[in-house]
């Protein structure tokens, strides 16, 4: 053999080697991928209690995931803390696959409000799909001089104190309503309650003059008669208050502010995990029982790639961490 071959040999198997080592590297995820799901139950974690909107889509979603991976697929409902505990963990669970977390829009305010989080939201977690957006929606009592949103802008921008209720200081409708009021120079008082029972209590009762939450929440007593439906925080109409303005078409251009649900794993969960979840709570999407059913909780469906949710949520963080400092907003 040539002695120039014998000399350059080293410096040619070397790549070979270096390109072996980073094949092997990647072996056991792709391994692990490959038997998933087939090693246990998958865990959907709800961090809110039984019986709210994040409960729904989980139980919604539960029984389609489950019949098109042909593993089980139980939900836990594990709440507290607008949702942190449970995130927090799942944060910390296994990468492997088994656990992910259904949360709601306090997912994208949590970090600004509680900065003693046990989790890093950003690399932490990693989006799995954007379920869907639904429309918040500002009411008042049937009876209230305020006919219109128009109403509401005139005499909070001329010398009227005008208190509006929401689910709880730090709230997606307290964040959007505070961020509409500096926008528009409007005199709004925030009461926060706890919960939307109480608050649709007193917004029916006359007592909080504006009340501002989800479709879901405000529909029933807006179908009932009881409160009149004066605008809706998303840029587009709700097609469940199809005859209701946005923000936006009653003269605050580009307002956007949508209630909003989705699936997270752990963050070094593999890619290709994460992208057949991905597809299977698509097609679960795509189901028209699934979406009708997602449609009667003001949820409208959303179908896309990790990387897209995971920059919606992103997005979703960094605003509403600039209207909490911004405004100096704590947390119940």
């Amino acid at each position: 053999m040539p002695s120039s071959f014998l000399l350059l040999a080293p410096f040619r198997v070397r790549p070979l080697l270096a390109a072996a080592a980073l094949i092997c590297a990647f072996v056991p995820g792709a391994a692990q991928a490959q038997a998933w799901p087939t090693k246990q139950p998958i865990k959907l974690v709800a961090v809110f209690p039984p019986g709210g909107s994040v409960d729904q889509v989980a139980r919604i979603l539960a029984p389609v995931l489950q019949q098109r991976l042909g593993q089980s697929v139980v939900v836990e409902n594990k709440g507290g803390a607008s949702g942190s505990i449970g995130t927090a963990a799942v944060a910390a669970a296994a990468p492997d696959g088994y656990t992910y977390a259904v949360v709601f829009d306090t997912h994208g305010v949590n970090a600004a409000l509680q900065p003693g989080l046990p989790y890093d939201t950003k690399r932490d977690l990693a989006a799995v799909s954007l379920i869907g957006t639904g429309a918040m929606v500002i009411a008042t009592v049937a009876s209230s001089p305020y006919k219109t949103f128009a109403d509401v802008v005139k005499a909070a921008q001329g010398g009227t104190s005008i208190s509006y209720g929401s689910i709880g200081n730090g709230s997606l409708g307290h964040l959007a309503v505070t961020m509409l009021a500096k926008a528009g120079k409007l005199d709004l008082v925030h009461v926060p309650y706890r919960g939307g029972g109480p608050l649709m209590s007193d917004a029916i009762a006359g007592h909080v003059p504006l009340a501002v939450g989800s479709v879901f929440l405000a529909k029933p007593h807006i179908d009932g008669g009881k409160l009149r439906a004066l605008a809706v925080t998303t840029s587009q109409r709700s097609a469940n208050l199809p005859g209701v303005p946005t923000i936006a078409e009653s003269g605050f251009a580009g307002f956007d502010a949508p209630a909003w649900w989705a699936v997270l794993a752990p963050a070094k969960t593999p890619p290709e995990i994460v992208q057949r979840m991905n597809e299977e709570i698509n097609a679960a999407l795509r189901q028209p029982e699934v979406a009708d059913k997602l449609a009667a909780q003001g949820i409208v469906t959303n179908v896309g790639a990790p990387a897209a949710a995971q920059t919606f949520i992103e997005t979703q963080l960094d605003t509403w961490a600039k209207v909490v400092k911004a405004n100096d907003i704590k947390a119940d």
